[in-house]
This record gives C-alpha cells, structure tokens and sequence, in this order.
C-alpha cells in the first residue's frame, strides 16, 4: 500500500465514526448516513491533496459532511422520519446512544423535535448538544464565527424545547451546555 492510501485509510479509521454518527443525526437514516458517509470520505480522497491545515483534520473532514449533508437535503428537499429506524439504531453495536437519551420514547421525541429544526439549528444542536463539539470546534466545522455558534445555539435549544412541550408525547431529556469550553 502507498503511503498515500496508508493515509487515507488511517483517516477513514479515525474518523469514520464522527462523519457517520454527525450525518446519522442529520439525516435521522441509516442508509443514507452511510452513504452520505461514503460520498463524503471520497470526497476527503479527492481533496486530500488540497488540504491546508488551516484547521484540524476533523474539523476539516466534518466540514466535507456538512456540505455533503447539504447537497442531499437540498437535492431531496424533505427529510422523512422512518420509524423503524430507532429501533435498528437501539440494535446495532456501532451505534452508541447519547446519555440523554434515556429511553425509546425520549430519543424518539427529541428525533422529531430535531428535524423539524433548520437546518443550521439542526446542525449546531447536533455538534454543540449531541456531539459535545466546543464553539471553536463547532464554528470551524460549520465556517462560522464563534459568536454565530454561541447565539444559534442557544435560540436552536429553545425552539428544540418548544417543539419537543408541543409534541405533547411526553418530556425528552435534553441537557443544555451552555458553558464554554
């Protein structure tokens, strides 16, 4: 193997875990997040050589997701809720579930207040809250400020709560983390 494809790979293990779980949650489909994961790790191939260290390589390669995830909303224009999901990621060893998430039921409710978020809501609730990204991560990640992340964060978990008191199927526990770090 080149020294090259040695790289690639040592990447692919390092951070297919990151892509997979971020578009899991964003796209709220498993097969979809593997292929967006697919289509995003070519992508990491193809400009790899590009790559100016002007962030971290994860932040780097999760940026490459983040527009991949984009192109496909855009292109599909809707994000549908399949039900049977939940129960196939509660199932599978690769996925680990959050600690929020204590229950089914929770996790449910919280996926359907999720995707009833904008997008970039959506994409900050998902780095900030689910990931436990930091601001700086977060803002590099997303090619914002940190200021955006620190204000779009705070008003996503609002409307998330709202949505989440409206949905009327019971309370989901959702831990802010307002703090910096």
């Amino acid at each position: 193997m080149s020294d090259r494809n040695e790289i690639i790979h040592e990447l692919y293990e390092q951070h297919f875990d990151d892509v997979y779980h971020y578009l899991l949650y964003f796209t709220n489909s498993k097969s979809e997040a593997e292929d967006l994961t697919q289509d995003t790790f070519i992508k990491v191939l193809k400009s790899y050589d590009s790559f100016r260290q002007q962030s971290s390589l994860k932040t780097w390669i999760l940026s490459i997701a983040r527009r991949t995830a984009i192109d496909h909303y855009r292109k599909k224009k809707m994000i549908s809720i399949l039900p049977s999901i939940l129960t196939d990621m509660r199932k599978s060893e690769a996925y680990i579930p959050e600690e929020e998430m204590v229950h089914n039921h929770d996790w449910g409710v919280l996926q359907k207040a999720l995707i009833q978020l904008k997008p970039d809501y959506r994409n900050v609730i998902i780095l900030r809250g689910l990931k436990e990204y930091s601001i700086k991560e977060t803002a590099e990640v997303l090619g914002w400020k940190e200021s955006k992340v620190k204000v779009d964060y705070h008003r996503a978990i609002k409307l998330l709560k709202k949505y989440v008191n409206n949905s009327n199927e019971g309370e989901v526990i959702f831990n802010e983390r307002e703090n910096v770090r």
